[in-house]
């Protein structure tokens, strides 16, 4: 079972998250099959972002959903994860041209250095004239220095719009999606007490990067095998942590009938009906969960036909 763990490390302003995606992982590939399996250069690419996304999601607490996008000028135009507050996620790829063989995320993304990463929190409820915040860096660090794991873009990310020292350990395979993220919190009242103040301040921050050097001394094969407390034993085993009790994510997607034709509204009565002239049917697949939505000239015509505006009988194909 998928399971997130939070921890505190007693009397330092230092937090943790562990992340263990199995059974929400495996069926975001599951859904994938009916469309072709991910290149397992991809399949790693979009494991961490999902992980990390479960993790920057459960990190902020916020209402509404948490959205990571990498996209940029390589064979992988776009990889995206969604979490919502209940760590309800789902996930998916597009893929433009052919994957090398060991692709890291320069040669997926950043060929020519165009790559971006976006993260977009959107309120679940939104006040009239609210917008969606959105936050993007370049797949690349402050002094050019190529990144070559989605982790150190979004250690970037958190120290350029949060600025708060983060350090992201992530790894995925076909089985499991996996993260740990170690968080520096803000220290109350820091600057009030000059003295004695400054050298706690001193001691806090050496407290933050002892642990940090810790966690980064994880290594893939262990973040995808070792359970969770053996795990964390290994890492802090002479460190005071507080462990608190899981939260579970999974695989759910939000895709609708309605939220479907609300789209073809959008894209207006002329072209909605110039689709069904062409084609019979107008076909609308989710490229996150796979249901294809259809809809015939009937059901397009309800759709701009306000007295007769209900759901069609035409529906999602699993």
């Amino acid at each position: 079972m998928s399971e997130l763990t939070p921890f505190i490390f007693d009397g330092l302003p230092v937090r943790g998250m562990l992340v263990r995606l199995t059974d929400a992982w495996q069926e975001v590939l599951r859904r994938r099959q009916a469309v072709g399996a991910f290149a397992p250069e991809v399949q790693v690419l979009l494991g961490e972002l999902t992980a990390a996304a479960v993790l920057m999601q459960a990190n902020i607490k916020f209402n509404g959903a948490l959205v990571i996008q990498v996209f940029g000028d390589g064979p992988v135009k776009l990889a995206v994860a969604e979490v919502q507050p209940d760590l309800a996620l789902r996930a998916t790829a597009k893929v433009v041209g052919e994957v090398p063989a060991g692709a890291g995320l320069e040669a997926l993304l950043n060929v020519h250095g165009q790559g971006r990463c976006a993260i977009t929190l959107d309120p679940k409820d939104k006040l009239p004239g609210q917008q969606s915040y959105q936050g993007v860096v370049p797949l690349h660090g402050d002094h050019r220095e190529p990144l070559q794991q989605v982790s150190q873009v979004l250690e970037h990310y958190m120290l350029q719009s949060e600025q708060l020292d983060t350090r992201l350990v992530l790894a995925s395979n076909e089985h499991i999606a996996a993260g740990l993220l170690i968080q520096r919190l803000p220290i109350a009242g820091s600057g009030n007490r000059a003295g004695r103040r400054h050298e706690d301040d001193i001691g806090l921050s050496e407290a933050y990067k002892r642990i940090a050097m810790l966690a980064a001394t994880l290594t893939r094969d262990e973040l995808l095998t070792l359970p969770g407390e053996q795990m964390l034993h290994r890492l802090f085993w002479d460190e005071k942590v507080t462990v608190f009790a899981p939260r579970v994510p999974r695989f759910a997607c939000s895709c609708s009938s309605e939220r479907v034709r609300g789209m073809l509204r959008t894209l207006g009565r002329e072209e909605s009906e110039g689709l069904i002239a062409e084609r019979g049917l107008v076909e609308v697949g989710c490229d996150f969960c796979g249901a294809l939505y259809r809809y015939d000239a009937v059901d397009v015509g309800a759709m701009f036909t306000p007295q007769l505006d209900h759901p069609p009988a035409s529906g999602a194909v699993q």
